[in-house]
């Protein structure tokens, strides 16, 4: 799919507007993959916001995690690698309500797609983000990503990294997002709710999903997050408090932080752009003759 782009449509809207499903294509990830967990999360995240498939466009970029739209029954745009940020923003601008919800994984967004990633936090973005960071290159099978942990082996690095791995969490605080959450693939309906919410706020909604790969990365097992991951609701955490949630994003080791990290009530993008303040630009008069059939030419 490198270098390709792929639109899926949702189900005929009719009398009875049809709710988020899943396709009627098959996911191909390994059985076993973190991925299955994370599909159900925005699945079940979008059907208890009761939002309508139709108004909602899944966008990603290349990689295992970035087929994710191809599976579920909404729009959705398979962007190529890194990308799927600066797609999201195009739509999420063109047309502001609609829902929309960017995914992929630690190396298309952390890796090629970071630049995208830091700029749409500081603008604020108000869309939802969700990576599937499984610490390794799945696709490719098994290079080290940018998030793999030091000394790690990989096919890429058989001596082990010598890089030091990026931290999403502590990176997402720093650079404006005014949302930022931590899910694992273990405990889906934990995820759903950290989705749900993040769909909610008004702003840019980071979720990072500990996601493990079952076939590349023996490292970061489900059993792996399993033994270390605690919930900061029961740790007494005020997601208010940006310096604490910085400190607490730096915890990795015996201890992971799992939940909402940090939460910000501040003007977005789409509320600062004038252009936007007389509705979609979907909606908007052009002024141009044959509009329809320009469109035409790009469905």
């Amino acid at each position: 799919m490198a270098g390709s782009s792929a639109i899926s449509l949702p189900p005929t809207v009719g009398t009875a507007l049809p709710m988020l499903g899943k396709s009627d294509t098959k996911a191909t990830w390994c059985p076993g993959c973190g991925d299955f967990g994370v599909v159900a999360a925005i699945e079940m995240a979008v059907k208890r916001l009761k939002i309508p498939s139709h108004n909602v466009v899944l966008v990603s970029g290349i990689g295992c995690s970035s087929n994710l739209p191809h599976f579920l029954s909404s729009y959705g745009f398979h962007a190529i690698h890194g990308r799927s940020l600066p797609v999201a923003e195009g739509i999420r601008w063109a047309n502001h309500e609609l829902t929309v919800i960017a995914t992929g994984g630690d190396g298309d967004g952390f890796g090629i797609g970071c630049g995208h990633f830091v700029h749409t936090m500081r603008r604020n973005v108000d869309m939802t983000y969700v990576t599937m960071d499984n610490q390794i290159y799945g696709l490719t099978t098994g290079q080290a990503s940018p998030t793999s942990m030091l000394g790690q082996k990989t096919k890429s690095t058989p001596s082990g990294v010598i890089e030091s791995p990026i931290d999403p969490i502590a990176l997402a605080i720093a650079s404006g997002a005014t949302y930022v959450a931590r899910g694992f693939s273990g405990d889906v309906k934990h995820m759903a709710d950290l989705i749900q919410n993040g769909i909610s706020h008004k702003g840019f909604a980071f979720i990072d999903a500990l996601s493990p790969c079952v076939t590349y990365n023996k490292i970061n097992t489900f059993d792996f997050f399993r033994q270390r991951v605690y919930k900061l609701e029961n740790s007494g955490h005020d997601p208010s408090n940006r310096a604490l949630a910085f400190e607490r994003s730096l915890e990795w080791g015996d201890k992971i932080p799992i939940g909402l990290f940090y939460r910000a009530e501040r003007p977005t993008y789409e509320d600062l752009e004038q252009v936007l303040n007389a509705g979609p630009l979907a909606k908007q008069p052009t002024g141009l003759k044959g509009r329809e059939s320009l469109l035409d030419e790009f469905v």
